[in-house]
C-alpha cells in the first residue's frame, strides 16, 4: 500500500462515498416508514368515513380526515378523559358567547355520538374512559335535520 498525497486523497473520497451511501440509506428508510404511516392513516380515515356515513353523518373528505387525525387520532385521542380536555369539551357545548353571556346549552346527541365514533376508530381503548362521562351529559335532539 502506498502512502503519500494520492492515497490520502483517495481515502477521503472513499469515506465521503460511504457517508453518502449511509445518508441515502437512512433517507430511504425514513421515507418508507412515512409511506407506511400514510397508508395506515388513509385506512383509518376510510374506516371513519364509512362509520360516519353509516351513522347518517356528513362525511368530510378523506384527505381532510387524514390531515386532521393522522394515524393516531391526534388531539382527539391524546387524553380525552383528563380534566382540562373535559373542560374544553364542555366549554365547546355553550352558546358561543363570551363573558357574562356565556352559558351552557343542551347539546345535540348527534354531535357527541360523532365524537364517540371518532374515538372508536382511532383509539377504542380510550372510549371506555369517557363513555361514562358521555352518558352523564344532558343531551337533546337540538339540531334540525
Amino acid at each position: 500500500m502506498t502512502t503519500g498525497p494520492m492515497a490520502s486523497r483517495h481515502r477521503w473520497i472513499y469515506l465521503g462515498a460511504i457517508g453518502l451511501l449511509v445518508a441515502m440509506l437512512i433517507t430511504g428508510l425514513l421515507s418508507f416508514t412515512q409511506l407506511h404511516a400514510t397508508d395506515q392513516a388513509d385506512r383509518k380515515a376510510g374506516q371513519l368515513a364509512r362509520a360516519l356515513g353509516s351513522a347518517g353523518y356528513p362525511v368530510p373528505a378523506r384527505d381532510q380526515i387524514v390531515h386532521t387525525l393522522g394515524e393516531d387520532g391526534g388531539a382527539v385521542c391524546a387524553n380525552p378523559s383528563n380534566a382540562l380536555t373535559q373542560a374544553q369539551w364542555t366549554s365547546g357545548m355553550s352558546n358561543g358567547a363570551d363573558g357574562p353571556g356565556r352559558r351552557p346549552v343542551l347539546s345535540d346527541r348527534d354531535a357527541v355520538r360523532a365524537e364517540a365514533i371518532v374515538l372508536s376508530v382511532y383509539c377504542p381503548d380510550r372510549l371506555a374512559e369517557i363513555q361514562d362521562k358521555i352518558d352523564d351529559l344532558n343531551l337533546r335532539d337540538t339540531v334540525r335535520k
